[in-house]
């Protein structure tokens, strides 16, 4: 059964989205932290969950990108927010009952960017995500406690198949254990599985660009001295958390048009 999905933001923070809910529940777990209201851009990321706009980058600098803590303008349905060397626009709208968001990134030609619809979900400990068998991916250094390998001393990623590259078992996103692994999925398209309720989430990209999935499985194990269980499940343009370790088929970037344009669609379904 397909469950009609909303969305809720808050453009003066970030143009973060604060809700996406539908047919009883919420779908995004969120922490709070007034060190969010005090955000400058620039600043060190401060994790309140919802859904973050992250671009140019995730990891790197700026922290989590230059747009979450911007104020963005506009309305809820159409927002823009102005960047250090490139605009981002925004259009959310409703199809058949999902929500699908509009993106266009106006830069110089040849600006080369990451961009993830950062997603931190609220799910059971009894939760799966569940993608195609062996889609390849890149497991990041927060893992090395756990795998079932040595981390090769440099290496910013290992490559691997889903879903149980170094014994890590990724679709499992269980109860707290100390432990917390980031990973870039190569596909476009994953669903999240929490009892009877699946959302699904995919990212769709004019051809030429690459896609993937970003997952942030922290069980504990971030941030030290004060961690927190929280899940990401993250659309992204690109195939890795940080553009300045990207090769140059792992970004996208601005044509001669001087624009990318994409979409995020976000669907939920009721299996009982």
């Amino acid at each position: 059964m397909v469950i009609p999905l909303s969305a809720r933001f808050d453009l003066a923070l970030g143009g973060r989205w604060t809700s996406l809910s539908g047919g009883g529940r919420e779908w995004l777990w969120s922490r709070p932290d007034p060190a969010r209201d005090l955000v400058l851009p620039g600043g060190a990321f401060v994790d309140v969950g919802g859904l973050e706009e992250c671009v140019p980058t995730v990891r790197g600098r700026p922290d989590h990108g230059d747009a979450w803590s911007r104020p963005w303008t506009g309305t809820p349905a159409r927002a823009t927010v102005k960047c250090d060397g490139f605009e981002l626009t925004r259009e959310v709208g409703e199809e058949a009952g999902a929500v699908v968001a509009v993106y266009r990134l106006s830069a110089d030609p040849g600006f080369r960017f990451v961009w993830s619809a950062h997603a931190l979900l609220d799910l059971s400990e009894q939760a799966r995500l569940i993608a195609p068998p062996g889609t390849p991916l890149r497991v990041y250094p927060e893992a090395a406690p756990v795998l079932d390998t040595a981390w090769p001393p440099g290496a910013p990623y290992l490559e691997g198949r889903w879903p149980d590259p170094f014994g890590l078992g990724l679709d499992r996103l269980g109860p707290p254990d100390g432990s917390a692994a980031g990973a870039v999925l190569r596909c476009a398209s994953v669903r999240v599985q929490d009892g009877a309720d699946v959302l699904g989430l995919r990212v769709e990209a004019p051809p030429g660009v690459p896609v993937g999935t970003a997952l942030w499985r922290n069980l504990g194990g971030f941030p030290e001295g004060a961690p927190y269980r929280s899940i990401g499940v993250e659309p992204m343009l690109g195939t890795v958390f940080d553009v300045t370790e990207a090769g140059p088929d792992d970004t996208a970037e601005v044509p001669a048009s001087g624009e990318v344009t994409w979409r995020l669609v976000m669907t939920a379904e009721r299996m009982w």
